[in-house]
């Protein structure tokens, strides 16, 4: 995509064309990595043995973890280009894509670093005991130990090429690891396979994730001179603007996920008070429940680079008009989740394990976190509207608010009152909240700017 084509998509083309191009691609990777989240806990399943299942589980708010870097150098980064693209810097466009890929390198080394240094204790935190704490440290040398930088440096990449309209090519990098995932799941966890267990699902994933981080730098390499995605190291010492306008929105994003790894670290330590089953039941409601996350997550992301651009260039009736349609499109497809969710709760649970003691709880475990959807669809677009425009400091009230005010607490009381089952309901209490402070704030905001527009 040239530079007019890129001022077509951002400035001219009508709202529905606009958001379909930077959305379906972004829908269609996230399906992918749907697909790619679910292969473990799907194969795994297959082997019908909840400690293997739980080790996958127990290990999520670790792999949850890199969240934080990709979302500091991820959504940072790609947050400053956006800006950058719509004031015309294009050095700046450059700098920060340099800066946001290696940074997300260093920190993956030193993720890696600090688990291998102390495995023991964070799979004590984890909630991993003498049933589990095998089979997930098997599982988390091959996905932190070896894959921490391969998982974080292949998706702040691909936010980078979404960041300057290049949505189908961010899409292609990110299916292209999640297929070979998929594809070697089977054979490294199956007894027809290799039969590695938990351990072959880490396996998997961190050859599958080297693969689509190879893409991603053969794509920047190929359109060298085409791209605003640099890969110049000297390019990295971007200066203090750059790094601060990055840490502006990526501090928030990335305080956000580790926000929700200990809300996830506390659920699932709850949840290992009532046996491996539950926590298997846990893993699947949730994992079915992060289908629709992601729909929800590629729709938010994918309009991003749009609405950053609009703000930046000040155009904020097309900024308006895109936010408008994305709500419409997105709370619609969420509300149908969650009806799907009710109904067929016990089908769905039932594709990943035959066990009917884990198929009753998952399904009623499922009913309560769907719940959660409708209202996640509007917190999550007014995050993402924040983050689009350099607002870091409203999604980090909200992210604050999320976790630390509304949900964590709610995990203790509701545990209490309605023990296990009370503690599905958490998350939907606190996005009714979210959702309804997230439509308020995001309604002063456009007042706010067409108050401004009107007087210049």
């Amino acid at each position: 995509m040239n530079d007019s084509d890129k001022q077509l998509l951002f400035e001219k083309m009508p709202i529905p064309g606009a958001v379909a191009r930077l959305v379906v691609p972004t829908i269609m990777g996230s399906l992918v990595m749907i697909l790619y989240n679910l292969a473990d806990t799907y194969f795994v399943g297959y082997l019908n043995d909840p400690v293997q299942n739980a080790a996958v589980t127990l290990a999520a708010p670790l792999l949850l973890a890199f969240n934080a870097v990709n979302n500091l150098f991820g959504v940072g980064s790609s947050s400053m280009m956006s800006r950058a693209l719509g004031l015309k810097k294009y050095d700046t466009v450059r700098r920060s894509a340099a800066f946001g890929i290696y940074c997300s390198v260093i920190c993956g080394l030193a993720f890696s670093l600090g688990y291998v240094l102390l495995s023991h204790s964070i799979l004590n935190l984890l909630g991993a005991d003498e049933t589990t704490v095998e089979a997930t440290g098997q599982y988390l040398f091959w996905t932190v130990s070896l894959g921490a930088a391969p998982a974080i440096t292949n998706v702040v990449m691909g936010y980078l090429v979404r960041a300057e309209g290049s949505a189908i090519n961010a899409s292609i990098g990110t299916m292209s690891g999640c297929f070979l995932n998929i594809i070697l799941d089977p054979i490294f966890i199956m007894p027809w396979g290799l039969d590695m267990g938990a351990a072959g699902a880490g396996c998997a994933t961190f050859i599958s994730n080297c693969v689509a981080c190879l893409y991603f730098f053969i794509y920047v390499l190929v359109k060298r001179g085409r791209s605003y995605v640099c890969l110049k190291p000297t390019m990295a010492l971007c200066g203090k603007s750059v790094a601060l306008g990055t840490f502006a929105v990526g501090v928030p994003a990335m305080v956000q996920n580790l926000l929700n790894v200990t809300g996830m670290t506390i659920l699932n330590n709850f949840t290992a008070d009532y046996g491996s089953e539950a926590v298997a039941a846990m893993g699947i409601a949730s994992k079915i429940q992060m289908v629709f996350m992601y729909v929800n997550l590629g729709i938010s992301n994918g309009i991003m680079p749009l609405v950053g651009y609009n703000y930046a260039d000040g155009n904020v009736k097309r900024m308006k008009e895109a936010m408008v349609f994305t709500a419409k499109l997105i709370l619609g497809t969420l509300c149908l989740a969650t009806l799907g969710c009710f109904v067929f709760s016990r089908t769905l649970v039932g594709l990943f394990i035959e066990n009917a003691h884990v198929i009753e709880l998952g399904s009623a475990f499922l009913k309560g976190l769907s719940l959660s959807l409708p209202f996640m669809a509007v917190d999550f677009l007014g995050v993402g509207m924040y983050q689009a425009c350099g607002m870091g400091s409203k999604s980090l009230v909200f992210a604050i608010m999320r976790k630390i005010v509304l949900e964590i607490p709610a995990l203790f009381a509701l545990n209490a009152l309605f023990p296990m089952y009370g503690l599905a309901y958490a998350q939907p209490f606190a996005e009714f909240v979210l959702a309804f402070a997230a439509a308020a704030v995001m309604l002063r905001i456009f007042r706010r700017l067409e108050k401004k527009e009107l007087k210049s």
